[in-house]
């Protein structure tokens, strides 16, 4: 039993009882020691605030009921990392098909689900009361998973059948995989391309056919990787070359200023109220799209080139109602 269960279970005995209850009662339904009883003690009173005292005769704790307010643990002592997680994982492994490995997977969801509860976010057989929304996510054939985690556990290379969106067209590719990577709820298979001869970022779902080759994968330095894949602004990959500074309006600033666009980026309020924030990127395809999201309460400061892009792109959306 962990120091937080213990807490839990001492605040719970003392919340159930109206009459003190013994150091060696507590010691056995808490399976601990006289020393780590005191400890508990100490920080549910001094700590927590918990209004627990002890009986003068027979040294006794109970909770005192003078109080106009009952006492309670304050809030459920996870992060918001930690809890959102431990419910992706859980609803990864539920939407996993059955497999080689169908045993396990229910087992490790078994075991998240009773850490969620001895942590107290949800009720033994309960209905869970946190639900995580996977929008947009784009959904990738189960041999196609296998091949490619096979490719990229055994360190060999994978000739692929690759439709691009971009030119609408199939490429055959010998890659050499590094790492699967997802964003946005879809997978990416970052991967040096013997074809073009340098790093590239492969759609899984765009994969129409794959092949293991046998042969040993080009090996690449992580550092190397997180050159390439890492410093820009999205899932496009290449070194930042440039830098995007967005000017928000005084009301959007308000949400914009708590949001993370990219590890690296930088902001700060203007005197006029207004988020000043500035991202780095290499291409600036999808930066433009989430540009365009804020509509009016964003404006491009600079670059130039930036923001007549997304001037070119807000002129053809308008275009796009006047027709009718």
């Amino acid at each position: 039993m962990s120091k937080t269960e213990r807490l839990y279970h001492l605040h719970n005995i003392l919340n159930q009882r109206r009459t003190p209850i013994s150091r060696q009662d507590l010691m056995e339904r808490l399976e601990c020691s006289q020393a780590t009883l005191y400890r508990l003690v100490a920080e549910l009173r001094d700590y927590l605030g918990a209004p627990l005292e002890q009986d003068a005769d027979n040294r006794g704790f109970y909770y005192d009921r003078s109080y106009t307010q009952p006492f309670e643990l304050p809030g459920i002592w996870i992060s918001p990392a930690e809890l959102q997680a431990l419910l992706t994982a859980r609803q990864v492994l539920g939407n996993v098909q059955p497999g080689l490995l169908e045993g396990e997977l229910e087992s490790l969801q078994g075991r998240i689900s009773a850490l969620l509860q001895t942590k107290g976010v949800e009720a033994e057989q309960g209905q869970s009361r946190i639900h995580i929304q996977s929008i947009a996510g784009r959904p990738v054939p189960g041999h196609l998973f296998q091949d490619v985690m096979a490719a990229l556990i055994g360190r060999q290379q994978l000739h692929i059948s690759y439709h691009g969106r971009r030119r609408n067209d199939v490429s055959e590719r010998d890659i050499s995989p590094q790492r699967l990577t997802q964003y946005r709820n879809s997978w990416y298979l970052d991967a040096w391309c013997h074809k073009a001869e340098g790093l590239r970022s492969f759609a899984l779902e765009r994969i129409t056919s794959q092949t293991l080759l046998g042969e040993e994968t080009r090996e690449l330095r992580e550092q190397e990787l997180a050159d390439h894949f890492d410093r820009a602004y999205g899932i496009f990959s290449g070194p930042a070359v440039n830098t995007a500074c967005l000017k928000f309006t005084a009301e959007m600033s308000r949400w914009v200023a708590e949001e993370q666009w990219h590890p690296d980026q930088k902001g700060y309020f203007d005197g006029q109220g207004s988020w000043v924030l500035e991202v780095p990127f290499s291409s600036a395809r999808e930066l433009i799209m989430d540009i365009m999201r804020y509509g009016s309460e964003v404006v491009v400061e600079s670059p130039g080139f930036l923001r007549e892009a997304v001037a070119k792109s807000a002129r053809e959306t308008c275009a796009q109602y006047s027709q009718d």
